[in-house]
């Protein structure tokens, strides 16, 4: 796992991380879903399943000795304009380096969805509940990076990927395609894209891990 840089801000303004940030969101997210993996069981919806992967993302996170990011709950976006209690929306995980701290908006986020391969409909909410959030500025405002997370319930994750792909370039055109990145041993998959944000770029790490509970695995086998 690529050490963290000493504890010192690493940019202005804090929505900026480094690669050794980048590669260790990374690297906790596919480490805590291997992690939580064994504790899932079938029919498990999104938000229960994240609340177990976020649990033992902290596990790893204490077991390595990291102590200059922390893990957040679930992020809730709130209307700042009105003075009404309305909820924009939830990040399903955040994270928060060093540099960030004490800054309610930045953070690192995570969007947590579940796919499969033949399921066109897990696997467009994917995009139009997912991707669409970040594109619209709705979660991650102004930020260099995003996160998804793929919880594959179905191989092949080839199929998922391809469906996924598809999706994001009809909605948001060629260029915001997904290109492969070497994965993580971890995961399935890992791909990055870049999207046009309020004439802002951020750009997605798209993380895909096999999320099949294992009593489902060892059963069809």
């Amino acid at each position: 796992m690529p050490l963290l840089t000493p504890d010192l801000p690493f940019g202005q303004p804090a929505f900026e991380l480094s690669d050794d940030q980048i590669a260790t969101v990374l690297d906790l997210l596919c480490r805590g879903c291997d992690e939580a993996r064994p504790h899932l069981t079938p029919g498990m919806l999104e938000v229960p399943m994240t609340i177990v992967v976020r649990k033992a993302m902290r596990r790893v996170k204490k077991s390595l000795g990291l102590t200059n990011l922390q893990i957040r709950g679930e992020h809730e976006l709130e209307d700042m304009a009105n003075s009404d209690p309305t909820i924009l929306g939830r990040i399903d995980i955040t994270l928060q380096f060093l540099h960030q701290f004490g800054e309610e908006d930045a953070y690192v986020a995570v969007e947590c969805k579940r796919v499969q391969a033949g399921d066109s409909s897990l696997n467009g909410r994917y995009v139009t509940n997912g991707v669409e959030r970040f594109a619209s500025g709705k979660y991650a405002a102004g930020h260099d990076w995003g996160f998804m997370l793929g919880y594959v319930l179905a191989l092949p994750a080839s199929t998922i990927v391809d469906a996924v792909d598809a999706s994001i370039r009809k909605a948001y055109g060629e260029a915001a395609g997904l290109a492969a990145e070497a994965a993580n041993t971890l995961a399935l998959a890992v791909l990055e894209g870049a999207l046009v944000q309020n004439g802002h770029n951020i750009r997605l790490k798209h993380v895909f891990v096999d999320m099949a509970p294992a009593a489902t695995t060892s059963s069809s086998s």
